[in-house]
């Protein structure tokens, strides 16, 4: 009889634990981007969801930016310029 290998599934998963970045004390006069990961109905979504922000807390929503495939992370130099025209960005959308 063949022997029968089992491997057990733990080991090293995951990445170390990184602090929030601070939120602020509120959101009137805040600049709030969307980032579009390019999946269907992201920025529509996305877009709606920061309008409705702006509208109630009195954020300056500046609109989108679409990073390169929904498959890989956002691109260093478009993640830099975010980082330097808003104070707030949205992203996040899943199947």
């Amino acid at each position: 009889m063949t022997p029968i290998h089992i491997y057990a599934p733990d080991g090293n998963v995951g990445v170390a634990a990184r602090a929030l970045a601070t939120a602020p004390a509120g959101l009137a006069g805040c600049k709030l981007l969307v980032l579009d990961n390019g999946k269907p109905g992201a920025e529509v979504l996305l877009g709606h969801a920061a309008e409705r922000i702006a509208q109630r807390t009195g954020a300056l929503y500046l609109g989108s930016r679409r990073k390169g495939s929904a498959a890989t992370p956002c691109e260093p130099e478009l993640l830099h310029e975010l980082e330097a025209e808003a104070d707030l960005i949205l992203t996040g959308t899943a199947d």
